[in-house]
């Protein structure tokens, strides 16, 4: 025990610099070479395995096998245990027990919050907000470190224009522009802003899942993805890369293939792109089990395919042990070379020096952070108003929203009581037992002012083995007993009391996000009948919608008055949704994501590029690109999103109509508020690139705001646009912008705007 104390005191003396606030990356580089030099072979590689140890006892932690690891220095991190005590006591053993007592890092999908938790990305994302983005990541990264956590396996910003991929719900949507601003936002919540230096509360982020996960065959989860280049710079790589130019400090690789090798074994996206195109300095990890997953690909051997993913770019093994058992061997036949070995275990280190944990192994474990810092009253509260920000307003026909406080409210669906499944998927960190359910949040909203009936309506879906497996990770919904006939009667019992009926419908938690592709995206069938059977009794339905992913809403969008998107909202989402059933606060979100008609439309998104026969009219025309059954239109565009008031967009004017590339020309559009609520619209500008040298989008975002009004207030709202936002990549993936005449759209939505032209000399 002496001897790795006075080994780790050696550590701590070569960080003194760091600890000092005078490092700089010679320092680190100085000490990281030190230490090398005294590594063998085996520590090496040890540094590059993450296993998944599970939340562990403590007791577990001294005897188990993984602490043996630990001490014959085979283990570079952990991930997904929580608690202070848990994490101090294996980092001990790493510090104290083994020869070298290197530090050990600890991860977990902190996804979106961690006791104190957000709404799902996808929420997020349809805030349009990115100060509040960023502040959910920080009250994220605050509470995790806090919990003894200094990594975070988020941001995931895949792009996704295929809604039956259910992990749409832990994205950005289908924006390169949005999603790239999400990325950033989330990536300085996480780290701050320097990615050399962490604060005591910060914690390294992993950007995922690189590469174009979301653009997966058939929206069928791990599939096969196939996409030109030109595409993947243009559409689907802006979000990594602006995560990677705000700083992460690591990259997890996709489960997907691309151009026919798995990106976890391909040099072409983790070297020449990540590192030489983009400059990207932390380490990469693989999804789990990545490396032993391509065994399944088809490309070779457990000891094949872990020296191809080292060869490639990849730094960290999660829980496969490829490298743990063959990179020695692989190192003894030649297919791998020691600098390979080398850079990934300095990439580790590296990190481990910019968190402190050199300086202080245990500066994430503080018993009283632990204590004060998580889940307080001021993270709840901005939880509570981020919520309320991301709901989308997608219906409202005769102003039904916002409620009165008065009378008798049914509130009617299988969602409606169900607490685990408020928070969403990947809530991991998240106490189940404390977030209210709806029921509670309007009983409580209520008080003695109107009288709250509820039943349950129906089950999730009428087929039991389905709703079994879209209830999994204990956010179980108990399957009701009683016959379908029995609880739609109890339903319709209570709505004829009502003065109102709130329908809480939807997908359950885990009917979207890993492994939760559906073929079908609308309501669930038993939910179905139960909405369509509320509506019939002629009482004003609101559908308070729980999804974690574009439903296809066409019956809903045409009978039910009003719809409220709330998406999973998280540990407040009870008490934000009341905050906007009741109007204290008016809804802002705007899609992310465009909703389609039906599943046959998918893919379906708006910066889509036209055909040479072209659809110009709002009906079916003979010999042009469109369907026989239904409009090329979506049911709500990208970028839609209703507000408890009106806003007037005047004409849009540019400041000249021509500029060069040096240049820039400003668009002015007045907004007015010209109902009576104070309320906040989004206002987004779009640019079409009218002829291009290669084809070229209809609309593309390139700008937004969000502008808080109150009645009868207008102002004038200004983009600059400049040759940044005129450059795309062109067929030999040049990053240029072309002359030629380009479209000016600003608006509220897509498909909502004011028009103007100018030029590029």
């Amino acid at each position: 025990m002496k001897k790795a104390i006075l080994l780790l005191s050696g550590l701590l003396f070569g960080a003194a610099a760091w600890a000092a606030g005078t490092s700089d990356n010679s320092d680190m580089n100085r000490f990281i070479d030190s230490l090398m030099s005294r590594m063998t072979l085996a520590e090496k590689i040890g540094q590059l395995n993450l296993p998944g140890a599970g939340d562990i006892t403590t007791g577990q932690a001294k005897n188990s096998d993984i602490a043996g690891q630990i001490r014959r220095g085979n283990v570079g991190g952990l991930f997904n245990i929580k608690g202070v005590e848990k994490i101090r006591a294996v980092q001990r053993i790493a510090v104290e027990e083994s020869r070298l007592g290197i530090p050990l890092i600890f991860g977990m999908d902190v996804i979106h919050g961690y006791e104190t938790t957000f709404p799902i990305p996808l929420g997020l994302s349809a805030t349009w907000d990115m100060e509040a983005i960023e502040r959910a990541a920080r009250i994220a990264a605050v509470e995790a470190s806090a919990s003894g956590i200094c990594w975070t396996f988020s941001p995931m910003v895949d792009i996704s224009r295929d809604p039956r991929w259910g992990r749409v719900s832990e994205g950005i949507g289908e924006d390169p522009f949005l999603g790239s601003a999400i990325a950033r936002a989330f990536v300085y919540g996480y780290q701050g802003k320097d990615p050399n230096h962490f604060a005591q509360d910060e914690i390294l982020g992993c950007v995922k899942h690189y590469a174009l996960y979301g653009a997966v065959e058939a929206g069928r989860d791990y599939n096969t993805v196939d996409m030109s280049r030109q595409r993947m710079y243009n559409e689907y790589f802006p979000p990594y890369k602006a995560a990677v130019e705000a700083g992460v400090g690591s990259v997890m690789a996709s489960f997907n293939e691309v151009d026919g090798v798995p990106a976890t074994a391909n040099r072409w996206l983790m070297t020449d792109v990540l590192r030489d195109q983009w400059g990207f300095g932390g380490f990469v990890v693989t999804d789990f089990t990545g490396i032993y997953e391509m065994i399944a690909h088809g490309i070779g051997d457990l000891s094949e395919v872990s020296a191809r993913a080292l060869k490639a770019g990849i730094d960290m093994d999660m829980v496969s042990e490829g490298f743990l058992k063959t990179l020695e061997e692989s190192l003894a036949a030649g297919r791998v070379d020691t600098a390979d070995i080398d850079r990934a275990c300095r990439l580790i280190l590296e990190a481990k020096y910019k968190l402190g944990l050199f300086e202080d192994p245990y500066r994430y474990c503080d018993p009283e952070r632990a204590r004060t810092q998580i889940y307080t009253p001021e993270h709840r509260a901005d939880a509570r108003r981020i919520a309320a920000e991301s709901f989308v307003l997608l219906r409202n026909e005769g102003d039904l929203l916002p409620l009165r406080r008065k009378g008798t409210i049914a509130v009617v669906g299988p969602l409606a009581a169900s607490r685990e499944n408020m928070p969403g998927t990947w809530s991991v960190a998240t106490d189940l037992k404390k977030p209210r359910t709806l029921v509670e949040g309007l009983q409580q909203a209520v008080g003695k002012k109107a009288r709250i009936l509820y039943a349950k309506g129906s089950n999730v879906t009428f087929d039991e083995e389905l709703e079994k497996n879209s209830t999994m990770f204990n956010r179980d919904i108990p399957r009701d007993g009683r016959t379908d006939q029995q609880l739609l009667d109890e339903a319709l019992q209570i709505a004829a009391k009502s003065d109102v009926v709130i329908a809480a419908l939807g997908e359950p938690s885990e009917m979207s996000g890993e492994c939760s592709s559906r073929s079908q995206i609308g309501i669930p069938d038993a939910q179905q009948e139960l909405l369509k059977a509320l509506v019939a009794t002629g009482k004003p339905v609101v559908l308070v919608l729980f999804a974690g992913r574009p439903l296809t809403l066409e019956w809903e969008s045409a009978h039910v008055p009003s719809i409220l998107n709330v998406w999973f909202g998280g540990t407040e989402a009870a008490e934000a949704i009341c905050d906007v059933l009741f109007g204290e606060v008016s809804p802002s979100g705007k899609l992310p994501v465009t909703f389609p008609r039906n599943v046959g439309q998918i893919p379906i998104y708006y910066n889509h590029k036209n055909t040479g026969r072209p659809l110009t009219v709002d009906h079916f025309e003979k010999f042009r690109s469109n369907y026989l059954d239904v409009p090329n239109t979506p049911l709500y565009a990208f970028g839609y999103g209703l507000s408890y008031t009106t806003f007037t967009y005047g004409d849009l004017h540019l400041s000249a109509a021509e500029m060069d590339e040096q240049g820039s020309v400003t668009a002015t559009v007045r907004l007015t508020n010209s109902g009576r609520r104070e309320a906040t619209e989004v206002v987004q500008l779009y640019i079409r690139d009218l002829v291009g040298s290669t084809t070229r989008p209809v609309q593309e975002l390139k700008g937004f705001q969000r502008v808080t009004l109150k009645p009868g207030e207008s102002r004038d709202v200004h983009f600059t646009i400049d040759a940044s936002l005129l450059k795309f990549y062109n067929y030999d993936l040049e990053y240029v912008c072309e002359p030629g005449d380009f479209e000016v759209m600003v608006g509220g939505s897509s498909d909502n705007v004011k028009r103007a032209r100018f030029t590029l000399k």
